[in-house]
């Protein structure tokens, strides 16, 4: 049978919306979770787990740790993210650290990549072009 997902991964996404990381936590609680639009914590796309993912915006947000800087972390989230945007998905990816110290700009830079996608996808349509004036 064909599966949309891999059932282990599926089943291992609801074990860590369960035990998120205090800054997963923290960014859902006091940001995402009332955003006017929907955001899915540890969503599978592909054979991949990510944080959060918007599909309106087309948006997938990691939230990195140490780990993510270290050179294996640094190819292996290449190569992650170069899989993901093949989808035509945009991947942003924060630094635990940001959240920790700079939470309302990690909210505000979050907000502006939301509104630049929507943009992009629906820009405004100019009236003075087709103004006979």
């Amino acid at each position: 049978m064909n599966r949309k997902h891999n059932i282990e991964l599926t089943t291992k996404a609801k074990q860590l919306r369960k035990n998120m990381t205090d800054e997963e936590r923290h960014l859902w609680y006091h940001f995402l979770r009332s955003y006017p639009i929907r955001f899915l914590r540890q969503k599978v796309i592909d054979n991949y787990i990510v944080d959060f993912y918007c599909h309106q915006a087309r948006l997938v947000i990691e939230l990195d740790g140490s780990q993510h800087y270290e050179n294996e972390g640094l190819q292996k989230d290449a190569i992650r993210t170069e899989k993901i945007e093949s989808r035509n998905l945009t991947v942003i990816r924060i630094p635990n650290n940001a959240i920790h110290q700079n939470f309302q700009s990690v909210c505000e830079y979050i907000d502006l990549c939301i509104q630049k996608t929507l943009y992009e996808k629906n820009p405004p349509v100019s009236l003075a072009a087709d103004s006979p004036l």
